[in-house]
């Protein structure tokens, strides 16, 4: 069981230009892709979170169930869901703005414990950094690596829901040892500032850096640093790419065995080019599609 922690939100997608164009809401949330792409893509998946009773949540939810998503560890809140406002550019690059006051998935609290048959515990986005959840999400984090479960860290900073960036920064290096695969973007790791080795150094087993049509880098513990490029496609938009980089990234861990500290550092090359590689392959096909909508098993075969 892979358990993906995180929130679960509805991304407005403009389908026009200007100001005023038409929004058509779109099931989203970094985590709660991730929990889609792995689910789709086979693996036995929970998602962990706290869910609003609307209807907006109940379309989450639902959504998740049809994938084959456990959603027995979801908590579930009176309060409205968080909306983000997405703006594609002409390359098809997302960004957004949020509104999260008051929204549900803020009050996540600590579950009394994870699935049975827990192997692997995902992070990352907004839940982060909106208090308090995410401080219970860290405490999340801290305790399964101490139980020696296997832990992903995808930070996908969302800047302008940072007030402190600094303080943020100090945040993320603290999690580092708690860490056992830390995934991010370029532009993620530009604005984290440091380098690979240095957050190696802190924790992770492996570092992956994505560099969107570029391809993928893993930097590993033993001075290891593997590449593949990005798959040729014709992009429709990027949303949900990054969060299917994390899901493949775990689901080729999960089919190797190899969710284990001490395997991921013994991939070697080949290994990891097969991986990245896969991971490149289920990425291209979530680009060349509208929204967030990852691949199932047989479109990235092979």
């Amino acid at each position: 069981m892979i358990v993906v922690a995180g929130e679960a939100l509805i991304d407005l997608v403009p389908q026009g230009t200007g100001a005023l164009a038409a929004l058509r809401p779109a099931l989203g949330g970094g985590p709660y892709n991730t929990a889609v792409a792995l689910g789709r893509l086979g693996s036995p998946t929970a998602f962990c979170s706290r869910v609003s009773r609307d209807l907006f949540g109940e379309a989450l939810l639902d959504r998740l169930r049809e994938t084959g998503v456990d959603v027995s560890p979801v908590q579930r809140g009176a309060e409205p869901t968080t909306l983000a406002v997405a703006t594609v550019d002409a390359g098809g690059s997302a960004a957004y703005s949020f509104y999260v006051e008051g929204t549900a998935d803020r009050l996540f609290a600590v579950p009394a414990e994870l699935p049975p048959g827990t192997r692997a515990v995902s992070f990352g986005t907004c839940s982060l950094v909106l208090e308090p959840g995410a401080s219970a999400y860290e405490e999340l984090l801290r305790s399964s690596a101490a139980r020696g479960v296997f832990t992903a860290l995808d930070p996908n900073i969302r800047a302008g829901l940072i007030s402190d960036p600094d303080a943020y920064r100090a945040r993320f290096r603290g999690w580092l040892p708690s860490v056992s695969l830390l995934k991010l973007s370029a532009e993620d790791a530009a604005w984290l500032g440091g380098t690979p080795e240095e957050w190696l150094a802190a924790g992770p087993a492996a570092v992956v850096v994505t560099r969107g049509g570029a391809g993928l880098t893993v930097f590993t513990r033993d001075g290891g640093e593997y590449a593949v490029p990005g798959e040729r496609v014709e992009v429709v938009d990027t949303i949900g790419a990054g969060d299917t980089v994390n899901a493949a990234l775990l689901h080729g861990l999960a089919v190797r065995d190899a969710l284990d500290a001490g395997k991921v550092r013994a991939l070697g090359r080949m290994g990891w080019e097969d991986l990245l590689g896969f991971a490149a392959r289920a990425a291209a096909v979530t680009c060349s599609r509208a929204g967030a909508e990852p691949p199932y098993a047989h479109e990235v075969a092979g």
